[in-house]
């Protein structure tokens, strides 16, 4: 089973938010579709929320847990999208907290939904540059 569209929208727009320089438009993309609320800013609620489905688009069985073969996916598909040169050390750094090998934190070589979301603060702490709490777009270096 492929990821569905708004997976990969998911996706795409958090690399792009994260690439750096030029990336205004991305980081419009990426608040638009993690900012539940559009309060302009993403707590750690909508963060979660927002992990959780992520997880699920690529719990194809729907059993909970991100076996290899679907973890292999996600892998694919982030990679793809977050091929990007000169990519901030912030940036590389919140795309890692999605890598299989931060979520399995029980190292069985699957990845539970409960694994996967208790990474979710520290995704949020890995863009959250100016550390209150919250990801806005100060964080990118937008106004």
């Amino acid at each position: 089973m492929k990821p569905t569209l708004p997976a990969l929208i998911l996706i795409l727009s958090t690399a792009a938010a994260l690439a750096g320089g030029h990336m205004g438009e991305g980081v419009e993309h990426f608040f638009e579709n993690w900012d539940l609320d559009s309060d302009g800013t993403i707590s750690l609620a909508e963060a979660t929320e927002q992990r959780e489905g992520l997880f699920y688009m690529f719990d194809s069985d729907e059993n909970g847990v991100l076996d290899t073969v679907e973890y292999d996916l996600f892998d694919e598909t982030r990679a793809s999208a977050s091929e990007t040169e000169n990519m901030p050390s912030k940036a590389m750094q919140a795309i890692d907290t999605l890598k299989r090998e931060f979520n399995d934190t029980d190292q069985d070589g699957q990845v539970s939904r409960e694994e996967f979301l208790t990474g979710t603060d520290t995704w949020l702490q890995a863009l959250d540059r100016n550390k209150d709490g919250a990801v806005s777009q100060a964080d990118f270096g937008q106004s």
